[in-house]
């Protein structure tokens, strides 16, 4: 206070209180002047510092220009330089040349014989002028032929020059054209990537579902992919490459050829389903195939110790085999399952094995479904599982269900009511076993689809296959009620192993086949062609066992394809209709 004006007027304060309140007053004001200071220095440098990086850009890219023009007039004047050499190198010749013919003659001119220009050389023949132009001749040819070596060497070395640039731009370019073809790998690669996941999300709300193929070791392909919908009850979809909207259109001969093969494996499918049925022991015995033209016995009771035992001994030809299968559609398979082994990503292997372990629950159930009741009641029942997908994804993810999605929900669980059978006969067994399936595959497709793009679809087969043996041998081996135990036959194991066979080369066909109509066709036409599983299963019972449906079942049957099929063909022109 002693330093400041006095200032007459103004009551000068007394307690310290009222001196500390005005000299932080006055620090606040000085700290806010100098910050405001500060803030309009930092944005003026900021400012200036923009106006340097271009001003520095501008420069570099100018400077590049006059290196480029640099280089093409030194080149030129490099070009220009040496044809002025050789034109004055040329000159010199011709006058060196022409100054030592002209010595030669003189000294000829003084050296001869006068005598000789008269008499001439024995004979009359040659005169002195005759000898100096031959003289001028020989020189001149010499003179030429050491001037013609000159120029050769010379364009000898020019053309070795340019050899070698014309090797250094090749190279150059060569190198460019790898780097360019590394690049479209690269975008290629990112542009699928990007499409899998964003089809991702709405993916796992579909009736029928392809999962998006992890990044493979050369692409990362490797090329984008999705696989097939699970299009029936006993095996995991095959698997085929992503289809991203860059890749080429197929030809309409591809397609047909793809959509003939996707209906060749939903009919080995349904002959498949058939052949469950055949070797379980249910009424009426024996079988009547082909109307009577043979008659085959069922070999054990549909239950759970008798579906495991035949589901192990399928998977034990198919295990026999799918290596072979596996390694012919995809080479590098066995590189790819040592890495998903090596990666200690145990969120990825509890999401593998837990697909594996829903998918196994769904076989065994779905056998015990066949045994039970019709067997395309029981594959019409096991198609109500897009229901259970949709529903999970819309309470997990939030993803809320399209009206047609909302519709052909409808339309699936009323035809999945209607076909459940009525009248006399034992049936609650087969339809509870039927929902069980369905209930558990949906949780295979679940865990598959939040697993895909991180471990290519073939290799994930094959580990599903591989999960399915040693689930169904522990199943074997774990205590069972006495109810679930086994009950035949021995002398009937020879009849069970054959019944195996064709099961397990049934069930690799059909995945061949649908892994080629995949590659011809696309997964999205395929998954359409296989929603008519349970009519094709039908058909093949009626015309190999003689199962006859009723009017209500075959009705219930339509609406549940319609339904699975309209959710196939809306997500389909759904996905097409996204940006990508």
């Amino acid at each position: 206070m002693d330093t400041q004006p006095s200032n007459q007027g103004v009551e000068t304060p007394q307690s310290t209180e009222e001196v500390l309140k005005l000299v932080i007053q006055d620090l606040n004001s000085f700290r806010q002047d100098l910050t405001n200071q500060l803030g309009e220095d930092v944005n003026r440098l900021r400012v200036e510092k923009k106006q340097l990086n271009e001003d520095v850009s501008k420069l570099r890219r100018q400077y590049e220009q006059l290196q480029a023009q640099q280089l093409e007039s030194l080149s030129q004047r490099q070009i220009a330089q040496q044809q002025l050499w050789l034109k004055q190198l040329a000159q010199v010749l011709a006058n060196n040349l022409q100054q030592q013919l002209g010595h030669k003659i003189r000294e000829l001119r003084e050296n001869v014989d006068p005598g000789l220009e008269q008499d001439g050389f024995p004979g009359g023949e040659l005169s002195m002028t005759n000898l100096s132009d031959q003289y001028y001749y020989e020189s001149a040819n010499e003179l030429g032929s050491s001037l013609s070596d000159t120029l050769s060497r010379t364009f000898d070395a020019l053309k070795q020059e340019l050899d070698s640039y014309e090797s250094d731009l090749s190279v150059q370019l060569n190198n460019m054209r790898g780097m360019q073809q590394q690049s479209e790998v690269i975008l290629e690669t990112l542009v699928g990537r990007l499409q899998a996941q964003l089809e991702g999300n709405n993916l796992v709300s579909s009736g029928n579902y392809q999962i998006p193929e992890s990044g493979s070791r050369n692409s990362v392909n490797n090329n984008s992919s999705k696989i097939s919908p699970p299009v029936e009850s006993q095996d995991t979809a095959p698997i085929s490459k992503p289809e991203s909207s860059a890749k080429l259109q197929k030809s309409a001969s591809q397609v047909q050829i793809g959509l003939i093969l996707a209906l060749l494996s939903a009919a080995v499918l349904s002959l498949f389903n058939v052949c469950v049925k055949i070797l379980f022991n249910t009424a009426p015995q024996p079988h009547q195939v082909f109307g009577g033209l043979f008659l085959m016995p069922g070999l054990v009771n549909p239950n759970v110790w008798n579906s495991l035992l035949i589901l192990l001994l399928r998977q034990t030809v198919v295990m026999l085999l799918m290596p072979v299968v596996a390694t012919f559609l995809y080479p590098p398979v066995w590189s790819d399952v040592e890495g998903f082994i090596k990666s200690k990503d145990f969120s990825l292997w509890w999401k593998v094995i837990g697909s594996t372990f829903f998918l196994f629950l769904s076989q065994v159930l779905i056998y015990i479904s066949i045994g039970s009741i019709p067997t395309g009641i029981a594959i019409t029942i096991f198609f109500i599982y897009p229901i259970l997908t949709v529903l999970l994804s819309w309470v997990l993810f939030g993803e809320n269900p399209s009206i047609v999605r909302i519709c052909a929900m409808v339309i699936i669980g009323l035809g999945g009511i209607l076909v459940i059978p009525n009248g006399a006969g034992d049936y609650q067994q087969g339809v509870i076993s039927a929902v069980g399936a369905s209930i558990t595959f949906s949780g295979y497709v679940f865990l598959t689809q939040i697993s895909a793009g991180k471990l290519h679809p073939i290799p994930f087969s094959l580990i599903n296959f591989a999960g399915i043996f040693v689930f169904s041998a522990l199943g074997m081996m774990i205590p069972k009620p006495v109810e679930w135990s086994a009950n035949f036959d021995p002398s009937l194991w020879p009849g069970l192993i054959i019944g195996s066979i064709i099961l397990g080369i049934l069930t690799l066909s059909s995945y061949i086949l649908n892994s080629f109509a995949i590659k011809f066709a696309g997964a999205a036409r395929a998954s359409i062609i296989g929603t008519f599983g349970p009519a094709l299963t039908a058909l093949f019972a009626f015309l190999t066992i003689g199962e006859v449906l009723g009017v209500k079942q075959v009705f219930a049957m339509i609406l549940v394809i319609i339904g699975v099929a309209s959710m196939s063909f809306e997500r389909m022109f759904g996905v097409k209709r996204k940006p990508s």
